[in-house]
């Protein structure tokens, strides 16, 4: 197979990605890996789409940084490819981190991953789910049983009125926005500091949710993926993880990018149950990897922009589930 990785910028990935582990699991299992930067595709005047893309022969990388040392080699010329040509585009990247600093890269991936989709590249995640799923609004197409009460607005007054009706409590959180930027916990005695906090969002960002809070949060959550609308499974291990903030600076996120840190995940009745919910719709919606962020019995997030942490996942089960999903792909083929 043909596989293309649509990444940020090739500059700025990192070893314990997920798109370097299922790179390196794909050039193990003999296929034929090509990088691309939202900013090196091109559409020529005869409707196909190329990029200027990084290969990698199919071989065995001994760690993704050695894939990285690879691909950022100088010895390792960028090609001009056809992306009509690929078997897979999967679109990697996270389109929130662009909104600030590149807002024009922000659709990029989405918008050619449409233009390979029309050639019969098979497109993962689906660009069409990606593009109307690029805010948290997301998880509100799911079962209210499984989410945490929300607000999503603009208003100072709305939010105060809702965080009152939950006796001062509340989190507080753009619309826009991934690894825990701009993500505040609120508590009765956080009221005179309130306005500030959102008037960072407000100002920043835009639209803000207000969730309700759920006091098992301060044990961290559970990273769940879900791949082809199914718990990723090997041999009764899970792909999960169970993320703890780091309260001794006394921070509620549990990122890893906000300073979390990962453990072996339980996987309780509830997680199975939200996981039996939400499967059948991500399914139908075209989204291949997905990563559920699961906090006692509700889903806090749904992420499915280039969802995080199979790296400690793979770790701590002692399974490579990168592998399966090359695997899965292969029976797409």
């Amino acid at each position: 197979m043909k596989i293309g990785f649509v990444v940020n910028d090739l500059q700025t990935e990192y070893a314990g990605y997920t798109s370097t582990l299922l790179a390196q699991a794909a050039c193990r299992l003999g296929h034929e890996v090509w990088y691309m930067g939202v900013g090196d595709f091109s559409l020529r005047p005869d409707d196909h789409t190329f990029a200027l893309a990084r290969s990698l022969a199919p071989g065995e990388y001994q760690s993704g940084q050695a894939l990285l040392d690879r691909l950022r080699d100088e010895q390792t010329p960028a090609t001009r490819v056809c992306v009509d040509d690929l078997d897979f585009l999967l679109l990697r990247n996270d389109a929130n981190a662009d909104a600030l600093g590149r807002p024009w890269a922000r659709m990029a991936g989405i918008n050619f991953g449409f233009l390979a989709q029309r050639h019969g590249v098979e497109v993962l995640n689906d660009p069409g789910t990606l593009a109307h799923s690029l805010t948290k609004l997301y998880l509100q197409y799911f079962p209210e049983s499984i989410r945490p009460k929300t607000l999503i607005t603009h208003d100072y007054d709305e939010s105060l009125e809702f965080i009152a009706s939950m006796d001062g409590y509340g989190v507080i959180k753009p619309l826009f926005g991934s690894g825990g930027r701009n993500v505040f916990l609120i508590r009765p005695s956080d009221r005179p500091n309130v306005h500030q906090m959102m008037d960072v969002i407000f100002r920043e960002e835009g639209y803000m949710i207000v969730q309700e809070y759920l006091p098992k949060a301060v044990e961290g959550d559970t990273r769940l993926f879900m791949v082809d609308g199914e718990l990723l499974e090997i041999d009764g291990k899970i792909a999960a993880i169970h993320r703890i903030p780091d309260t001794k600076i006394g921070d509620m996120r549990s990122n890893m990018t906000a300073g979390g840190t990962s453990h072996k995940a339980e996987i309780t009745q509830q997680a199975r149950r939200i996981a039996e919910v939400v499967g059948p719709k991500l399914k139908e919606d075209g989204i291949f990897i997905a990563g559920l962020d699961i906090v006692g019995d509700k889903v806090m997030e749904i992420n499915i922009l280039s969802p995080g942490g199979m790296l400690s996942a793979e770790r701590l089960e002692g399974v490579s589930f990168s592998e399966k999903i090359i695997r899965l792909l292969e029976q797409k083929i």
